[in-house]
């Protein structure tokens, strides 16, 4: 007898057990970003293989779909996927009558909902608009706001339902800082509000509304930093997820940076926090179990709680290339793999935009060169926008123009006095370059590491080190921040005035604010910005730059030496030790 009970508490035990695994549901929340044209495993730009690529994540998540359900794996986009890659300049700008590539991959792959980020905003409403009709998935963002209705332009958020009887709602929200960056053309009728005011009311409003049994945040915004003004913050996933209690879940982006953490809220409550990087090369997954909720109550009304929630960052890059979504797409693959080859003309040597961070190159003097010649300005500035990129002599195709020029910036003409200009480049040389104390100090402003994926080791964005064209000046590395530019003349032997106007061929996000060489460096409000603006290229920079180097058919780039660095004897040895740091031998 004893035994039979013994057997009978056991069953009774077991099947208990059953009972309660069957209450819990676990659920896989994906999240892409910022991936910049990369969907296949082939880059356009360098004609080579590419790491990671969303047919790499394609097989993942067909495995995660296999191993949980359908039903419970949810995918989620958290922009900047338009822009990247010769592929997505082709489906943007050139073939136009087509259903745009990354809305085809987003379809293909079954994406649950997606946001927009601001280089989506970037190709302007034409692109943009298209793309997000012919996405399936909801649009989220819920802080971009119609100015002719005030309702938001994007769906706020969402609620994703599926089979497993769960509720996921998805609020989505992008950087406002997109009027620092872009011109008003390209987001006409839109405006973009301070994102924790937003993520406050959105989240009010679902939680009395839909009554979710779990809320995510999908934020193109990166974790903190970045352009920070009285009205609102560039970077601010950090701030809503310590401030803004509701969210389980918050998947951000747009830093480039990888991150997992988990944060504790205001009310005491964990936030789990993730963020795959770039380029598709990761994912980020939350893992979540959730129970049926047995007794609701006014404090806890959702039909499931969460009992765990665990974070990771999948890496993608050794993953098997999903030869179903290849197939799918070898038409798109192949054609622009021609396009991209298209010779445009020649260059008689190789060219490096490593060169840029040491004085004078023929890399950046090339642009700077085309830029004059295109606007007829009197002076032309530019930054590297590739840390280690290398156009070999020789044929020079579509595909080595995004080497030359990364973005789809627009091209300006301005008008600035001798003093500004002066006071611009002090700033610009001042990320760039450290004050020596002897030989033996740095030349550039380095990181404590080389772990941030956008500053590579160097202190500050590489994309703000602006050179000028046009006049020819020096840079004392002795002296300290503000007093290091001397302006000698103008290159063609004219007198530089410092109350002289000049006209400056500039790129579109500089001439909107970004980077704030214009407004900190200069010291011109943002609201005159636009008034300064005399002449603006209808299309993108490179578009421009192309058909220079098409006209003249034979280029042999060479450093112009307007400009150099002094002390020669302390920055000769400074350039050998800091170019092996960054670059190795």
């Amino acid at each position: 007898m004893f035994r039979l009970f013994i057997l009978m508490m056991a069953f009774a035990l077991s099947t208990a057990s059953t009972f309660a695994k069957k209450d819990e549901i676990t659920i896989q929340l994906i999240e892409t970003s910022d991936v910049h044209g990369a969907f296949f495993p082939y880059d356009f730009i360098d004609r080579k293989p590419m790491q990671g690529s969303m047919a790499r994540v394609s097989t993942l998540v067909k495995q995660l779909r296999e191993q949980h359900g359908a039903d419970n794996v949810y995918l989620f986009d958290n922009g900047d996927i338009l822009q990247g890659q010769p592929l997505s300049y082709y489906y943007n700008y050139i073939r136009l009558e087509r259903e745009n590539i990354a809305a085809s991959v987003l379809n293909y792959l079954k994406y649950d909902a997606a946001t927009v980020g601001n280089h989506d905003i970037e190709t302007g409403h034409t692109v943009y608009d298209s793309w997000i009709k012919a996405t399936k998935c909801p649009m989220l963002g819920a802080n971009v706001i119609n100015n002719a209705t005030n309702a938001p332009y994007l769906l706020p958020y969402t609620i994703c339902r599926k089979a497993n009887g769960i509720k996921v709602c998805v609020i989505g929200l992008l950087t406002p800082a997109i009027p620092h960056w872009l011109e008003e053309r390209l987001w006409e009728g839109m405006r973009f509000e301070n994102m924790m005011d937003v993520a406050r009311t959105t989240i009010e409003q679902v939680r009395q509304t839909e009554k979710p049994d779990i809320i995510v945040g999908l934020f193109h915004s990166g974790w903190e930093g970045g352009i920070r003004t009285a009205t609102y913050e560039e970077d601010a996933s950090r701030r809503i997820a310590e401030e803004v209690d509701g969210f389980d879940v918050i998947f951000f982006g747009h830093d480039h940076t990888p991150h997992q953490s988990i944060v504790k809220n205001v009310a005491g409550r964990e936030v789990l926090c993730l963020n795959p990087a770039n380029n598709a090369q990761r994912v980020a997954i939350a893992e979540i179990t959730l129970k049926k909720n047995t007794q609701p109550s006014e404090a806890q009304p959702q039909a499931f709680l969460i009992t765990k929630r665990i974070g990771q960052l999948a890496d993608v890059r050794q993953e098997k290339i999903d030869d179903d979504f290849m197939t799918h797409f070898k038409r798109e693959v192949e054609e622009v793999k021609a396009w991209a080859s298209t010779e445009i003309g020649t260059f008689e040597q190789t060219i490096y935009s490593k060169d840029c961070f040491f004085g004078s190159s023929a890399f950046n003097d090339l642009i700077l060169d085309l830029e004059l010649k295109i606007t007829q300005a009197d002076i032309a500035f530019n930054a590297p926008l590739m840390f280690n990129s290398t156009i070999k002599a020789g044929a020079i195709t579509i595909a080595d123009m995004f080497k030359l020029y990364k973005y789809e910036n627009q091209l300006y003409v301005m008008m600035m006095t001798g003093e500004e200009i002066r006071k611009y480049l002090e700033m610009s040389y001042a990320q760039w370059t450290n004050t020596m104390t002897s030989p033996d100090d740095h030349l550039l402003l380095l990181a404590p590491t080389k772990n941030d994926a956008q500053r590579l080791g160097l202190k500050n964005f590489f994309f703000n080190f602006d050179s000028a064209m046009g006049i020819d000046y020096t840079v004392d590395v002795r002296k300290p921040q503000g007093e290091k530019i001397t302006i000698l003349c103008m290159s063609n032997g004219e007198s530089f005035e410092e109350h002289k106007w000049y006209k400056v061929a500039i790129n579109s996000y500089r001439g909107n604010g970004g980077g704030e060489l214009l407004t900190q460096g200069a010291g011109i409000p943002k609201e005159e910005l636009r008034s300064r603006i005399v002449w603006r290229s209808e299309l993108d920079q490179r578009h421009y730059l192309m058909k220079e180097i098409e006209k003249a058919k034979h280029l042999n780039p060479q450093p112009h030496n307007n400009w150099r660095f002094v002390p020669e004897e302390w920055v000769r040895p400074a350039i050998e030790r800091d170019r092996q740091l960054l670059f190795g031998k």
